[in-house]
């Protein structure tokens, strides 16, 4: 009776027969490999070892209103702001809204679906929501910056005639003006009302820095509460927490400061060159330049109690970055990157803008973004991977 076993010469010859198999196969791909990238430029192996890349469709949205076009949104529609006129279209792309007037230097904010579009150095200002105008003024002085709250409240900074003063007017939701303060020292760059429509935050330049004006129920108190200065630093941007305390980008940090002077530091870049920031609902995120050559830097995700988040290195140009829902999307010079909260990088494509020379990247919802230059507004949306 046969016990099964295979002879030992046997069972070297057919490990030797698999192996030139295995050989054959292995120097047969890589020859067909070598043909192809040369005849194409691509490889079978990349397609083993390259990242999955989800599928983006792109939709140009019409947003005829002039030049120097600036863009926000909401949870319903995507906003445009140029030199003649504002523009609302919903999600879909159909107009809800348009008003046409002139504008050297358009600029617009948003809080909660209520919009304010203004005229830099210029006169005009519009607060409109998706569907109508609200307000429509004609300042006496030229326009430094205007910001609106979640409550449709909403403040415009402007210059008088001789530019020594700066003038901060608070409007109520119907347009109602209810509160003014002139400030005769430093350059008054930007005010922010707080969400209960109380408390004021002025942001100025001064020989020393930057300052910080605090007032505190504007219902009752015409005087400053408390004046925080910020000296051998510049403030680039504050915006006002839900709680009151106030949001400060500087040039080298980030923090947190209330109106009775206590300072939070939340990130402190000393040593880098801030990029660029984008802040929405609690949300940061902060692009930092390594001091050298080229665009070698780092990408920063945290919360506004100073949580951080992600952190990665990026080598790229950054041209534009926007967040939304704790989701970052950024026009590089080699296309748009998408973005989570913790900084995983899901989806990347050089050639996903058809609009050509986009110079903006506005997050519109979570996998959805709107490119724009002067000639396009065009929205990208990341279809999910299966």
């Amino acid at each position: 009776m046969s016990s099964g076993k295979i002879p030992k010469g046997k069972v070297r010859r057919i490990l030797i027969l698999v192996t030139v198999l295995i050989v054959v196969a292995i120097v047969t791909f890589s020859v067909v490999s070598l043909i192809m990238y040369l005849v194409t430029g691509t490889s079978p192996f990349s397609a083993l070892f390259s990242p999955r890349i989800s599928e983006i469709t792109a939709e140009e949205f019409n947003f005829n209103i002039g030049r120097a076009r600036m863009f926000v949104s909401s949870d319903n529609s995507i906003v445009g702001a140029g030199t003649l006129g504002i523009k609302v279209l919903n999600n879909d792309g159909v107009e809800t809204l348009r008003d046409s007037f002139r504008m050297g230097q358009p600029s617009i904010a948003s809080t909660a679906g209520h919009y304010i579009a203004f005229d830099v150095g210029g006169s005009a200002v519009r607060v409109f929501n998706d569907t109508q105008v609200v307000a429509s003024i004609e300042t006496n002085g030229t326009v430094v910056s205007a910001s609106i709250n979640q409550n449709g409240w909403f403040c415009v900074v402007t210059q008088d005639g001789s530019g020594y003063r700066g003038i901060i007017n608070v409007y109520n939701n119907l347009g109602n003006d209810v509160f003014k303060v002139s400030i005769g020292s430093g350059f008054v760059l930007s005010a922010e009302l707080s969400h209960d429509n109380k408390n004021l935050a002025i942001l100025s330049l001064t020989n020393n820095g930057s300052r910080i004006i605090f007032y505190h129920d504007i219902d009752t108190e015409d005087e400053p509460f408390y004046i925080f200065d910020y000296s051998g630093g510049i403030i680039l941007e504050i915006t006002c927490l839900p709680n009151g305390e106030i949001l400060a980008f500087s040039t080298d940090l980030l923090f947190i400061v209330d109106g009775l002077g206590n300072r939070e530091i939340l990130y402190a870049y000393h040593d880098n060159r801030i990029g660029g920031y984008a802040y929405d609902k609690g949300f940061v995120a902060l692009h930092l330049y390594d001091y050298g050559i080229g665009h070698q830097g780092r990408l920063i995700t945290l919360l506004a109690d100073g949580t951080i988040l992600g952190e990665a290195a990026i080598d790229r140009e950054i041209i534009s970055m926007s967040v939304i829902n704790k989701s970052l999307v950024i026009l590089k010079n080699d296309g748009v990157a998408f973005f989570n909260e913790e900084l995983e990088e899901f989806s990347m494509s050089a050639g996903n803008i058809s609009a050509a020379g986009a110079s903006r990247i506005l997050a519109v919802r979570d996998n959805v973004a709107i490119a724009t230059s002067d000639n396009s507004a065009v929205v990208l949306r990341r279809e999910e991977e299966h």
